[in-house]
């Protein structure tokens, strides 16, 4: 299971996030509205989730039903980095 970031991340890009992911797998372009969680690199350790000033990050089993389109949005990032 990896974690995914959703909608309040949209307009924010706060990288809390980023500074305290363990193993680098949180990106974006400075065009990019959010920030997205590589799901082949997360070691689903949870330390984003605290760091988030804003809620964004969930599990993806936990991610409400409002945001699920974030997860699909999150690993086609990377595919297409790829």
């Amino acid at each position: 299971m990896t974690y995914v970031i959703c909608q309040p991340c949209i307009g924010v890009k706060d990288a809390s996030c980023v500074d305290v992911c363990p193993v680098d797998c949180i990106h974006a372009r400075e065009e990019d509205e959010q920030y997205f969680i590589d799901p082949d690199e997360c070691i689903d350790c949870g330390a984003c989730v605290p760091a988030c000033p804003v809620d964004a990050i969930f599990d993806e089993g936990g991610v409400p039903p409002e945001w699920r389109d974030f997860t699909r949005i999150n690993a086609e990032y990377f595919e297409k980095q790829r």
